[in-house]
Order: structure tokens, then sequence, then C-alpha cells
């Protein structure tokens, strides 16, 4: 089992387990459409309480070791999340999301880069997918930036949207780095 006291560092970000008191700068975050219009399995309009039991629900899934969701803090705030869910079969699934305020700083690669990082050396997984909504063509540049590989193309339900969306799918195997 991971210890939820644990920190990864970047050169500007700590990354670390989500608290209880996270949840309102997550709903800060979240009220933004055009941050969670990007995020897939987010409702919208977000409330305080759905960030709450997101964040409760974390500390069940770090315990169980399906999922490790980090905050990203810059000089003591929270600005977004980077994690691993769907831990199964020697791989994960790689997520982030950042306030909006601070898209455009190379933040996104930092966290994800320790994230990957973590899910290789401490899980010692094998490959990483990850995706992205078609329209989000700077988080696919992202994921290239961090080795990942371009698979295919293909449509998955959107919680902010209520339907379908076109959705761009990469994956990362530890031996391509």
């Amino acid at each position: 089992m991971i210890d939820r006291g644990l920190r990864l560092a970047t050169p500007r970000l700590i990354l670390r387990a989500f608290e209880p008191p996270d949840a309102q700068r997550l709903f800060e975050i979240q009220s933004n459409w055009n941050v969670t219009r990007m995020l897939r399995l987010a409702p919208w309009p977000a409330t305080l309480e759905a960030m709450s039991e997101w964040v409760d629900i974390h500390g069940q899934e770090w315990r169980a070791g399906a999922a490790y969701r980090f905050a990203c803090v810059l000089d003591g705030l929270v600005v977004g999340c980077a994690d691993i869910d769907e831990i199964g079969a020697g791989g994960a699934e790689l997520g982030y999301f950042f306030d909006e305020t601070h898209w455009g700083r190379g933040l996104a690669r930092e966290a994800a880069g320790a994230v990957r990082d973590f899910a290789f050396g401490h899980l010692a997984l094998d490959h990483l997918i990850a995706g992205h909504a078609a329209e989000n063509p700077a988080s696919g540049k992202v994921l290239q930036a961090l080795g990942f590989r371009y698979v295919g193309e293909t449509t998955k339900f959107s919680k902010p949207y209520g339907q379908d969306v076109a959705y761009r799918l990469l994956r990362l195997k530890q031996a391509w780095l």
C-alpha cells in the first residue's frame, strides 16, 4: 500500500493526496465551464457537495490501490489534479486538469510527468493510456510531450455535455521512455 503522506515534487509543484478542505478549491476550479467541459466524468454544474464526495472517494480509492489522485499545489494553492485510475492488468489511465488561470504554463506536463513516473516507478506498471476531447488539442500536445502515442479516435459519454463527444486515445509503454 502506498502511504497517503507521499509527496511528488516537480520544479514548481508539490503533488499530494487530496484532503477534505480541498473540496472548496475543486469546486472553484470546476465551476468554470472551460475547465469542466473538458472533463468527461465531471458533474455540471459543479457543487461543493459533489466535490466533497469526490475527495472522500479519493481516500477510499487510494487505500484500495484502485486510483491515486494528486492535488497539484503551487505556492500553497491547489491549482489542479493529476491522477491515475482504472489500475489493472499492468496498466492504468492517466488524467489531469488545471484551473484555467494556470493553463499554458507547462504545469500539466510537469504534474502528468510526475504521475507517469510514479506509475512506472512506484507501481511497476508497464503501460498507461490517456485520452482527451477532440476539441482540446492542447491536452494531446501535453500527452505527446510525455511520450504518449496516438492510437485512435472514438466517442465517449461526457457528463458535462450530457452526450457522446469525439475523443482521442493515446498510449504509453514504459519501454518507449
